[in-house]
Formats: structure tokens, C-alpha cells, sequence
């Protein structure tokens, strides 16, 4: 049986034998008698809760609850006291004593309180803050939840529908050759794309359905594989609404969104619902970007019984625009064109994604389980560029089209166990996966004013799988966890030129095993060291790996991480981390071909710290500071850096929360950086502020969301390119850029139901 001092979850019991209990338990020691205390954490709908942290006070031994919201605790000492805590709930206290059945453990929901926050509770205690960062401010794209990984910045420089570039750790990730993101399971990242390796577009991502997020940096994580290198980012969408609502946007530049989530089915073990999202918008160029995308999503999702659960997603987008482009610095100092200006306004493209992904979680027994994951997406992208302007053609331009259509699938499925030695627990995992992707018409060619295609530079049909296998244990000692891992991937690239005379199906295979181990020490309840080493790679563009003829086809990565995890004081938490990370090969941007190439070996070295405070109930303050000294390792000192890779960036917001008000100031720093090899050329850094205040009325939401609050003149995205304009008799080599949104506002209206 159980007593609570919070809750009346319990089976009563006579005065008398609790008292008698209560003197024994007193009297003699709590670790006299033990014995297995099984149970499931849920909340007020009785969905399990992932992650809540369960720890027997007087005997200090803890645990999770997994997937299913289930933990074990094999010797649990009866008269001990058990707490029970997660992000964003009160705090749950009982007694143990004799039971033989499962407990069922409510949750109920409470202020976010970092003071609830126990950081020896799992290997990714830090991933906990992003909820609070996503609960208190607001998220105006799927892009920006990117924003809240902390030390993660991104920038768009192509009129709002191309992926945005990305910058973490020290790399200009270009648009993800090494960060791998997924969503409910699903890859982001598009391989031999026809734009560059790893192309992650996360624009088919609806903002309001995305319960969580999942993070971590560095290769340290098995079932985490190509292109996590610098780290992974894994989206999760909700399983159920709460509630229906609609919603309208109203901003700068003609900028207007609407969206609408509606619950379909809404029963004990079956939820369904549908989202759908219609933006548009100019952009404060001036040739509009007349920007356009639309999403739909729906979602089943359903619980089996003590079997497990099962949810089906599908989602379609489809996005257009045009794009002002990338311009050179010359024109806007002689007053030729401003900031907001463009030298070819035909650039611009479209691009669409359709989804489709089964999850099926199983309960084996009471220690196991079986995760299941199947998927398929059919992807068309088409984009006109012309980063040169009249370098090679001098008559027609240099406007380029990349385009393809692919097909994807993959499935992927792990067993995963927990057992239990003496006082040692474990956690095992072992998984299978493959993914398929199949790509038709994968082209680079000249064109003319996106009608005329002048000439095929690359045209083929691309076919790239990728074979995996994972196995990982923790091995959980009480204050030391120990976590080896190893991962196995195996590639076979298909390449058939179409520009070839003869038929010509060019093949290439390569494995590479990738090993990690990861150690954590908790001093205490506020203060966790951690050490995590391991291997990584990325792959090579399919193209790219037949040309070199098995040369650098997966180069690998080897990472480690130091740090510490410790709340000096009840309400603050803070992360620091020092880091280092070599490549057996970089990825380089080439601005007058539009796609990328391999370089040389690099390493980076860096540290990452964040602090998150909690000021009072109500207001937070958070923040990021990372720092990361990149280089070549096989060039001379004078011309070894890393074109745009990021040295410093921070981030700081200060968020206001209680009843139906809420309002916060969010600031972005990104320091100046080298724009080529030997830095003599510079791309500026920037300092801006965004601002949002709302407002509850019963069932509907008035808010304010403000871009650039202080009107800074800013890049979003440099490039050092070489370039040559029309009535310019040689090229010139200097920063090319796409201007920052000037201050913008909108105003927001949502309405639940």
C-alpha cells in the first residue's frame, strides 16, 4: 500500500496499522525490508509521463519512468520516502510500504519551477530547460524552435521558402551537412540533395503541433547517425490536443498567417486531430518575395491497452516564392541599389513534402519493450540562384536551376530492456534501420529568367541506402552511470548520369563503425559531472564519393565533451561544457557553382555555458554563451581558417509569465567572423532584440510579437564571394549578403475551443 502526504491515490487502510507501521518504521532501520516496487506516472488524463524522476529519499536510490511512464525499483526499503518530480508539476510524495500490484502515480500540473529540477536525474537533464524556453516565449516558425537549442543560430538568405542556414559549435553547417534533424522519427536531412549534402527543410513542420524537443551536441549518441557530428536536434509532435483553436496573424511587409488545430476524435484510449496553416507574406524587399506556404497535418494516435500504443501521422506542404538574392557590398556603398535591393530578382523557387510515418510502441513484459517506426515522404524542389551574376556568362547571366524529386522510406526498430544486478541497473537497447532514398532527375543547369534552361552541368537519377545497427547500455551505479555504445552504418551510392552517351551505372558501397562512450557522476541532487567521447561521421554526396572513387565517402568525426551540470542555488541552473571536435574532412561553400565540396581535415575546440534563473514565480531570465576556435589542420597558419564558421554567439531572454499575462525580451548576439581562408575578408556579426507581450480574454489570446525592436542594420547571411557585374570589366572577390528583417510587428489573435 501506499500513503501520500499530497494525494488520496491511495487504498485505506485501518488507523491503527498505520500508526503500528509508522512506530516500525521509526524503531527499525527503512533498508531492514525491502522489496520490488513497480508503478506508471501519469497525468491528469492518465497519459503516461516520459522522464519523471523518482528518487527514494532515505536510501538514495532513483530512476525514470520510460516510454510508457513505467519504472521498477528492484529493492525498495519499505518506510522510505518516495518523491516524485517532473517539469511543470507538483511535487509527489508517499510513503512506501507492502504492495503487490502495480501503483498508478497522478501527476498534477504546477507552475514551470526550477527549483523542482533534479540534476542527477538522467543524461539529458539540460534537454529539460527547452520547455521552458518554448512554454515562455513564442515560437513564430518552425525555424525558430531551432532558436531553442541553446548555442544554435540560423539565417535565411533566399526569400523565406529555402532551408535556413545554420551555425553550431563552431560550423557554418550551410543548410545541415552536420547536424542531423528529425521529426517524430522522420529525416530531415535530404542526402545527395540537388542544392547540398544534408539540406534539412523544416518549413512542413506546423509550430503548434510540436510538443518537444530533443537535443544534444556532439557525436555521442548511437541511434543518432549521419550528419550528427555537431549534434542532433529531434522534434516531437503532440499526440492529442487539449484543445481545438484557430488562429490570425497580422504583420509588416503583407505578411499574414492563419492556422487552425481541431480535434477529430477525443475518447479514453483514441485521439485524433487535424492542423492546417496558410502564410504569405512580401518581405520587406523591394521586389516582393510574394512568399506562399501551405500545411496540412493530421495525427491518430492510440493507446493499446497494457499492450502499448500506436499513432499515424500524415502532413502535405507545398511552398513558393521569389528571392532578391545575395548582394555584393560595392553596389550598396556607391548608392547603386539599398540594402533591401536586388541585381537579379528571378531567383526564387518551389518546393513541396508529403509525409507518412507509423509508430507502434509494444509492452514485451514488465521490463521490456519493443519501438517500431515506419516512414515514407515523396519530396520535389526546384530553385533558381545566381550567386555570380555575370562572372561566367556574360550575355545570359549566371542564374543556375537545382531541382529533384525523391522518394524516401525507412523504418527503424529497437528492443530495449531493463534489468537489474544487486543494486546496478540496466538499460539496454539494441536497434535496426534502414532508409531508402530514391531521386529522380537530380540537376544542376544554366538557365536564363528561370524560362530558358541553357545548358545541363549535372543531371542523373541518384539511388542511396543506408543500412544501421545500434547497441546501447547503461549501466546505472547510483551516483556513476556508465553508457558504452556502438553504431554500424553501411552505404551503397547509385549514380546514372543522364549526361553520359552510354549507360553508365556507376556503384560504390562503404561501411563505418562508429563506437562511444559516455561516463556520469553525480556528486549530489544538484551537481552532475559528465564525460562524453565518441565518433561520428557525415556522408559525402553520392556524386561527389564516384568521383573520388572510394576516396573520404563517410569521413568521420571524433568528439569529446567535459562538463558539469550543477544549481548553485535552489531556482538556478547552469550548464558548462568544454569541448573538442575533429573532422577527417569539412564541407566548403562554393558560391559560383551553388553546390558543395569537400576540403581538408579541420578540428574545433570550444566551451558552451547556460543559465537559466528563475528571478520569482513568475519571471525568468536565461541564457547562453558559447565560444569555438575552428581551423584547417592541413593548411598554413595564414590561410587556415574556416570560411563564416562561428567564433561567438550568445543568447539572453527575460520572460514575464502569471495568469492570462505574459511578455519577454529575447536578444541574439553573433560575433564578427572570418569569410575566407587567410581572413581578409570579414563577415559582420550583429546584436538584436525581438519583443512579444499577449494577453488572455477567456478563450481568446491577443498578442504582439516585434522583430528587431531597436531597428538594427544587420546580415543575416554573408558569403565571400567572387562576382562580376554586368558593366564591370573584371570580377570582384568581397562580402555578398542577404539583409536582416528591419523592425516588424504583427499582431496575433487565437481563439481555443
Amino acid at each position: 500500500m501506499l500513503f501520500s502526504k499530497k494525494n488520496n491515490y491511495f487504498n485505506p487502510r485501518s488507523k491503527m496499522k498505520r500508526i503500528a507501521f509508522f512506530f516500525c518504521s521509526i524503531v527499525f532501520p527503512v533498508f531492514l525490508f525491502s522489496h520490488s516496487l513497480t508503478g506508471k506516472v501519469v497525468n491528469y488524463a492518465d497519459q503516461p509521463i516520459v522522464g519523471a524522476y523518482l528518487l527514494l529519499l532515505q536510501s538514495d536510490l532513483h530512476t525514470h519512468t520510460d516510454e510508457f511512464g513505467k519504472f521498477t525499483f528492484q529493492d525498495a526499503p519499505l518506510g522510505d520516502s518516495l518523491q516524485v518530480l517532473h517539469l511543470g508539476y507538483e511535487t509527489y510524495h508517499m510513503i512506501v510500504e507492502e504492495v503487490e500490484e502495480e501503483i498508478i502515480i497522478k501527476l498534477t500540473e504546477a507552475i514551470f519551477e526550477l527549483g523542482e529540477i533534479v540534476v542527477g536525474q538522467n543524461a539529458k537533464t539540460v534537454n529539460i530547460i527547452s520547455r521552458i524556453d518554448i512554454e515562455l516565449a513564442p515560437v513564430n516558425s518552425s525555424q525558430d524552435v531551432l532558436r531553442k537549442v541553446p548555442g544554435l543560430f540560423i539565417g535565411q538568405h533566399a526569400g523565406g521558402g529555402k532551408a535556413e542556414q545554420i551555425f553550431l559549435r563552431g560550423f557554418d553547417i550551410d543548410h545541415g551537412t552536420d547536424v542531423n534533424l528529425t521529426v517524430d522519427g522522420m529525416p530531415v536531412n535530404m542526402v545527395s540533395h540537388a542544392h547540398g549534402q544534408g539540406y534539412a527543410d523544416l518549413h512542413f513542420v506546423i509550430p503548434e503541433t510540436i510538443k518537444e524537443i530533443d537535443f544534444g551536441k556532439g557525436p555521442y549518441y548511437a541511434d543518432k547517425g549521419n550528419f550528427a557530428t555537431a549534434g542532433y536536434v529531434e522534434f516531437a509532435t503532440k499526440d492529442e490536443l487539449e484543445e481545438s483553436q484557430i488562429g490570425l496573424e497580422f504583420g509588416s511587409f503583407n505578411s499574414f498567417r492563419t492556422v487552425g488545430l481541431l480535434k477529430l476524435l477525443d475518447k479514453e484510449n483514441q485521439n485524433a486531430y487535424i492542423a492546417a496553416e496558410y502564410m504569405l507574406t512580401d518581405g520587406p524587399f523591394e521586389s516582393s518575395q510574394e512568399f506562399l506556404r501551405n500545411n496540412i497535418m493530421g495525427k491518430y494516435h492510440a493507446k493499446l491497452g497494457d499492450f502499448g500504443h500506436i499513432s499515424f501521422v500524415a502532413s502535405h506542404f507545398t511552398s513558393k516564392w521569389d528571392a532578391s538574392g545575395q548582394i555584393p557590398e560595392r553596389l550598396v556603398d556607391r548608392g547603386t541599389i539599398t540594402r533591401f535591393g536586388a541585381v537579379d530578382d528571378t531567383e526564387g523557387g518551389k518546393t513541396g513534402r508529403t509525409n507518412l510515418a507509423l509508430d507502434l510502441n509494444q509492452v514485451v513484459d514488465d521490463n521490456t519493450f519493443l519501438k517500431h517506426r515506419l516512414f515514407y515522404s515523396f519530396y520535389d524542389f526546384e530553385l533558381y540562384s545566381n550567386f555570380t551574376f555575370f562572372l561566367n556568362d556574360p550575355v545570359n547571366a549566371d542564374q543556375i536551376r537545382q531541382k529533384e524529386k525523391r522518394q524516401i522510406f525507412g523504418f527503424e526498430s529497437s528492443w530495449n530492456r531493463s534489468s537489474y544486478v544487486k543494486n546496478v541497473s540496466l538499460l539496454t537497447q539494441l536497434g535496426i534501420g534502414l532508409r531508402s532514398d530514391d531521386i529522380d532527375g537530380n540537376e544542376l543547369s544554366r538557365t536564363r529568367n528561370r524560362k530558358t534552361t541553357l545548358s545541363n552541368i549535372q543531371l542523373g537519377d541518384v539511388d542511396e541506402k543506408n543500412l544501421y545497427a545500434f547497441a546501447r547500455t547503461e549501466i546505472d551505479m547510483g551516483s556513476l552511470l556508465i553508457e558504452p555504445s556502438v553504431r554500424f552504418d553501411y552505404f551503397k551510392f547509385n549514380y546514372l548520369n543522364s549526361l553520359d552517351s552510354l549507360y553508365n551505372n556507376q556503384t560504390l558501397s562503404k561501411g563505418i563503425v562508429s563506437p562511444k562512450l559516455n561516463m556520469i557522476y553525480n556528486l549530489d541532487n544538484s551537481v552532475q559531472l559528465f564525460l562524453k567521447t565518441g565518433v561520428g561521421f557525415h556522408s559525402n554526396d553520392a556524386r561527389v564519393v564516384l568521383e573520388q572513387d572510394n576516396k573520404s565517402i563517410l569521413p568521420a568525426a571524433y568528439g569529446a565533451d567535459l562538463g558539469t551540470i550543477f544549481k548553485p542555488a535552489k531556482r538556478v541552473f547552469t550548464t558548462i561544457a568544454l569541448w573538442y571536435l575533429f573532422l577527417e574532412q569539412e564541407f566548403v561553400y562554393v558560391g559560383d557553382e551553388g553546390v558543395v565540396e569537400p576540403s581538408g581535415k579541420s578540428r574545433r575546440l570550444g566551451v558552451d555555458f547556460g543559465l537559466r534563473y528563475q528571478i520569482s514565480d513568475f519571471l525568468f531570465f536565461s541564457g547562453d554563451f558559447n565560444y569555438a576556435f575552428a581551423r584547417s589542420v592541413e593548411e598554413p597558419e595564414t590561410a587556415n581558417r574556416i570560411p563564416l564558421a562561428p567564433v561567438l554567439t550568445s543568447t539572453a531572454s527575460l520572460s514575464y509569465s502569471k495568469n492570462n499575462f505574459s511578455t519577454g525580451l529575447q536578444m541574439r548576439y553573433l560575433g564578427d567572423r572570418a569569410a575566407n581562408e587567410d581572413n581578409s575578408i570579414v563577415a559582420k556579426g550583429y546584436l538584436i532584440a525581438d519583443y512579444n507581450i499577449s494577453y488572455d480574454i477567456k478563450n481568446i489570446n491577443f498578442g504582439i510579437a516585434i522583430e528587431n525592436l531597436f531597428n538594427q542594420e544587420w546580415n543575416e547571411t554573408q558569403f565571400a564571394t567572387e562576382s562580376r557585374l554586368f558593366d564591370e570589366p573584371v570580377s570582384v572577390e568581397e562580402i555578398h549578403f542577404t539583409p536582416g528583417t528591419p523592425f516588424a510587428i504583427k499582431g496575433i489573435m487565437k481563439y481555443k475551443f
